[in-house]
């Protein structure tokens, strides 16, 4: 039976392919799995988006953001949610931004939001379950066990990634990558100095987003590291992503924050690559220390295993992510629960 599925973007980051965020990814994947099974996919994100079903654009993001910037693109996003509804017999609604209480849509669908992000990110009412129409989910069961009690919170469905796509082979080199977004929680710098420490080159890839901060910390903590040993190559295509994450000696994540996921490890397991990471979040989840990778705590911990990086089997971290991290069993799974929360089963 076909569905009709909105999903709602953040309204401030354009989703694609190659899309850097983790929330605008898995809904790129999952509007393309949603066409790909003959169901309607439409999308509000901003101007820009590229995607499989029907694009409904909002504004494109700002040279700069500030909390104007994200008002204005708060009631663009709520007036096209208005205007999708007004034209289609919506099945169910999904939204994916952090601020999706700013335009949650008025009832009369069901609504799915998925939880991208820390919990205490989220505004405490956003997160109570006040909505009847309204289910929250987390993407992992670490994330899970730090939300709030909630009649509307599902269980976790895990984030997958899309195996099939990361099996190219590529010789293994004599560097560390940073992949993500370039901001201070990503601790962008923290993996400087550990690849520094342990005299092996970096190569941070990944976007400045326009807001103040974020390039005020490009600027003051990640420019003045950059020279033959410390290169930035900025945002990258999902091809070349490949193509770094199988090459590298190791991926290493620094995160300040606590991960509710991370994408970027779950790829570079499926494509053979340790991953040196803090234990913050689900980290401790998707990493399986000693065996696709090593979880530490500081940074002269990062550094000392960046050399023994070369002790985890690439067959191993391949075999985790393929029992663990499928795109395809996240898909079906997301199908399902589009059907079951629409009445539609």
């Amino acid at each position: 039976m076909s569905l009709t599925i909105l999903s709602v973007g953040y309204p401030l980051a354009a989703v694609s392919p190659n899309s850097a965020g983790g929330a605008e990814q898995i809904l790129a994947a999952l509007d393309r799995a949603l066409v790909a099974a003959g169901h309607r996919s439409i999308v509000v994100a901003p101007a820009g988006s590229r995607v499989a079903g029907h694009l409904h654009a909002i504004a494109p993001v700002p040279d700069g953001i500030d909390p104007a910037a994200q008002r204005r693109a708060q009631d663009e996003t709520a007036t096209a949610i208005a205007a999708v509804r007004a034209r289609e017999a919506v099945d169910l609604i999904h939204l994916h931004g952090i601020d999706f209480p700013a335009y949650h849509p008025a009832p009369g669908v069901p609504v799915l939001a998925t939880l991208h992000l820390p919990p205490d990110w989220y505004p405490a009412e956003a997160l109570r379950g006040d909505s009847p129409d309204t289910w929250l989910h987390c993407v992992s069961e670490a994330q899970h066990a730090t939300c709030p009690p909630s009649p509307r919170l599902l269980p976790p469905l895990p984030n997958g990634v899309p195996l099939e796509r990361l099996t190219a082979r590529h010789a293994k080199r004599n560097f560390a990558l940073f992949l993500g977004r370039i901001c201070p929680e990503k601790g962008v710098h923290l993996a400087i100095a550990a690849a520094r420490a342990a005299g092996v080159p970096l190569l941070i890839a990944g976007q400045v987003y326009p807001y103040p901060d974020h390039q005020r910390y490009f600027d003051e903590a990640v420019r003045p590291a950059l020279g033959p040993g410390c290169r930035f190559l900025g945002p990258v295509g999902f091809a070349r992503k490949r193509r770094l994450l199988s090459a590298a000696r190791c991926l290493l994540v620094p995160s300040l924050a606590a991960e509710t996921s991370s994408l970027v490890a779950r790829e570079a397991a499926a494509c053979g690559t340790a991953v040196i990471a803090f234990p913050n979040g689900a980290m401790t989840e998707t990493v399986e220390h000693g065996r696709t990778g090593f979880i530490v705590d500081d940074v002269a911990g990062m550094a000392a295993e960046i050399g023994n990086a070369g002790r985890i089997a690439p067959e191993a971290c391949r075999a985790v992510a393929a029992a663990r991290f499928s795109e395809a069993v996240m898909v079906d799974r997301y199908l399902a629960l589009y059907s079951q929360l629409s009445g539609r089963a």
